[in-house]
């Protein structure tokens, strides 16, 4: 009951300083003082396990976890039995009389699963796999782990307690600070069929050949985080919140059929022993090779799907200090691998592909692997791990070491360009997740963001480095202005739990990529960003961080206050709609006669091109400016295929142009104010903040001669009105033309109140493609690749 109190009165004051953040009542009624107040007790408050700067304190603590595990995979019963020895080390300074272990295979249970149901309706058309997904939602999949025996190290059995995914073990003795305990547990389970029931792991089908792909994932007992900030993490894993896990060693052997190739979390012991003598002589040639080899070969991979070995052999893999461990297994794999150098130290990157992706994974997959590790260890920490693995499995999931990806052909070989740049984009994702929670190993079942959206904020600086016309979704602002104009009944802030997100994509995604990317590029500027976000990686790594945490450390490292971001863009579902309401002009001269009225001028201006998908973001423009960038198609022209030299036959648009007219308004001024200001324009900019978003003030200036100024400011020009400013510019030029955000950096929901004079909405995707298409036809451009491609039959298509 006292336990049941503090956890009321704890989430009492969660949902209060969540409250607090959205509703923003400082100082009620008034039209400052509240957006650019501090953050103060919706934090937590700083302790000497962490600290007011966002550091670890000088108590900080977390517990540790080995494991030794022997597991085998019956592929006619497709059944995984296992046998695992766990070692917990209490570093708290409290003492334990339980301790809580994750069973997530009871997802797949009838009696045990969280019964975290979500409402339904009638599909469109019945399949099997429809209904057995339906059937599964009422009953359950009849899955589960079977515990077969738990004991002490001594064999004597263990009081233990299940409840839905979450098991609770009596200790027979207290666990004082600084002790070890260990246990065993013998267990099994049923193996899922993941393409059916869903999930991250289980197997996969190939009736074409009878073979299976197994993911074998979240497969054994495992302990829950014992931390200073919330104690035991045993939330109930519904399938949507992933993980909360314990840093140790591992020691795995894994027995399957003896044709089966296995890529698992860590070094393989036993290389030797599993691989053929060419397969061995082969990765032993990979240690120093400059392109990825196939260890075992496509041609290998076909003839064990039509031999089908019943012969057995274990693998044997080792991992230390990780936070889990995950394997792939399959007689279907191709294997290849080459290394990667990481500040001086040597990384074998390697991918696991059935015949089904050979076309796409033999030419990228490897080589994004070697890219993303080498490019996120530039903005985090030097990549730590000795291995560094891509599956494909057709679908997406992370874990220490290797991932599970998607991106198959056509039967013939062929891609289309969408599949190629979503296959590039997964595996950047996955592999880039090694960082994000891995690493830094923040609560993904509390706080989805703090692994999702760092991870896809670093993926598109990934992504962007790769190919700067690489087109990526995730990262520009502009890609977020249409989940930020929904009504706000269907929005919910960045910091909400996992488990009740509706719009989980650009919430967990999207949205605090977006932000951060608009910190780096708009707000704080890419070298005091860079500096505070290494800064929280190195602070962090192999840590338990909260958001208070990377909060605090952005601010610390930078000198910036941020207060007023990450109370908008997190904590609240404002969005950013700034208006260029008004604009007064009048020009002083010599000759200029003071009288009062106004008087008419006529600029010109031209049509801006179409936007849309195609839109040059900041970030890669300023990346084609740094001449110390070098681009991963550039460095390696392999990397070039048929959609990269498409995408390089730039398009042109005419711009027209049409007389508007000005009013401006003329004041009078004495014989000396005149000579001072001769030749001198000045603009009087009215803007209000629609949306209610407080962010940076970005104006083009368009001028007379045809050239342009962009000119920058700070968010905290609202702090004394944060729901109107006026603005005076003075001009050496004439002005014709001012645009808000030409950029389009800080997400603004509505672009057709951003210009002066007003112009017509920008059209939509849609529109802009059927101009586009209408271009094409109407040039008939014989020069154009995609034109040529269509002539001979290659559609969108590339081999």
């Amino acid at each position: 009951m006292r336990r049941q109190l503090l956890w009321m009165m704890v989430l009492s004051t969660a949902v209060c300083n969540l409250l607090q953040a959205q509703n923003i009542q400082n100082n009620p009624g008034s039209n400052h003082g509240n957006k650019f107040e501090q953050l103060g007790s919706i934090l937590p408050t700083p302790n000497e396990y962490r600290t007011a700067s966002g550091a670890p304190g000088p108590k900080y603590w977390q517990q540790r976890c080995d494991y030794d595990i022997k597991a085998e995979l019956d592929e006619p019963k497709r059944k995984l039995t296992g046998s695992e020895t766990i070692t917990y080390f209490n570093n708290s300074p409290n003492q334990l009389t339980y301790l809580w272990l994750q069973l997530d295979e009871n997802e797949h249970s009838k009696e045990n699963n969280a019964n975290y149901q979500d409402e339904s309706t009638m599909p469109k058309q019945m399949t099997d796999n429809t209904l057995r997904r339906m059937e599964n939602d009422i009953n359950g999949e009849g899955g589960g782990v079977n515990l077969m025996k738990v004991t002490d190290a001594t064999g004597k059995p263990l009081r233990y307690t299940v409840n839905k995914t979450m098991m609770r073990l009596e200790l027979p003795a207290v666990l004082k600070p600084g002790q070890q305990f260990i246990f065993k547990i013998d267990w099994n389970y049923q193996i899922t069929d993941r393409m059916a029931v869903g999930g991250r792991g289980g197997y996969e089908y190939f009736p074409e050949d009878g073979n299976d792909i197994y993911t074998i994932t979240q497969w054994y007992p495992r302990l829950c985080v014992y931390s200073d900030f919330q104690g035991w993490q045993n939330h109930q894993f519904t399938g949507r919140g992933e993980f909360a896990l314990t840093f140790g060693n591992f020691k795995v052997q894994v027995t399957v059929p003896a044709d089966h190739v296995i890529g698992a979390t860590g070094e393989c012991l036993n290389y030797q022993q599993v691989l053929s003598p060419a397969q061995f002589g082969r990765w032993q040639k990979a240690q120093s090779t400059k392109e990825p080899i196939e260890i075992v070969t496509l041609d290998e991979a076909k003839a064990a799907e039509k031999q089908k070995n019943t012969a057995k052999k274990t693998w044997i893999f080792k991992a230390d200090n990780v936070r889990d461990f995950a394997f792939g297994s399959s007689r279907k794999f191709v294997m290849d691998a080459m290394p990667a150098m990481v500040e001086g130290k040597k990384v074998m990157c390697m991918s696991y592909y059935g015949k089904e992706a050979y076309n796409l994974y033999r030419k990228f997959s490897t080589k994004a692997v070697a890219h993303t590790i080498k490019t996120y260890s530039k903005f985090t920490i030097p990549y730590p791990y000795p291995v560094a693995q891509s599956v494909e499995a057709a679908n997406g999931m992370e874990y220490p070491m290797i991932c599970f990806n998607y991106g198959r052909t056509e039967k013939d070989g062929s891609y289309s360009e969408a599949t190629k740049y979503g296959m590039l984009g997964v595996v950047i994702h996955e592999v880039g997740h090694n960082f994000f929670p891995m690493i830094i190993n923040s609560d993904e079942r509390q706080w989805s963001w703090m692994d999702e959206g760092l991870n896809s904020f670093v993926q598109y600086l990934a992504e962007e480095l790769f190919d700067n016309k690489f087109p990526t979704r995730g990262g520009p602002a502009w890609t977020i202005t249409d989940y930020m104009r929904l009504p706000k009944d269907q929005l919910e802030p960045i910091m909400s739990n996992s488990e009740n997100i509706i719009g989980f994509g650009p919430n967990a995604y999207t949205k605090p990529a977006t932000g951060l990317n608009i910190l780096r590029e708009t707000i704080m500027g890419r070298d005091l960003f860079d500096y505070a976000f290494k800064e929280y990686a190195r602070r962090w790594a192999f840590k338990h961080p909260e958001p208070a945490d990377l909060f605090r450390t952005m601010e610390d490292a930078s000198g910036e206050d941020l207060d007023w971001f990450w109370r908008g863009w997190f904590y609240s579902t404002d969005a950013c709609d700034i208006s260029l309401d008004t604009v007064k002009y009048f020009k002083a001269d010599e000759s200029f006669v003071p009288t009062r009225g106004t008087r008419d001028t006529t600029v010109m201006r031209p049509l801006a091109k179409p936007g849309g998908s195609t839109f040059d973001d900041i970030s890669k423009i300023r990346n084609r400016e740094d001449k110390n960038i070098k681009f991963a198609t550039d460095e390696d022209s392999t990397l070039r295929d048929f959609y990269w030299r498409y995408n390089r036959g730039l398009e042109s648009y005419d711009s027209t142009a049409y007389p508007v007219n000005i009013k401006a308004s003329a004041e009078p001024m004495d014989d000396a104010m005149k000579q001072k200001l001769a030749g001198k324009y000045f603009y009087e900019l009215t803007l209000s903040n629609k949306g209610g978003l407080v962010m940076p003030v970005i104006l083009e200036w368009t001028y007379a001669d045809g050239t342009k100024e962009i000119e920058r400011i700070a968010a905290q020009i609202w702090r004394k009105n944060e729901g109107k400013i006026v603005k005076t510019f003075m001009k050496d030029k004439q002005v014709t033309k001012v645009q808000l955000d030409p950029l389009r950096e800080t997400a603004d929901i509505n672009t057709s109140n951003n210009s002066w004079p007003k112009i017509a909405d920008e059209p939509s995707r849609f529109q802009a493609f059927k101009m586009k298409q209408a271009a094409l036809r109407a040039t008939n451009n014989s020069n154009n690749p995609m034109q040529k491609a269509a002539e001979k039959g290659e559609g969108k298509k590339a081999f």
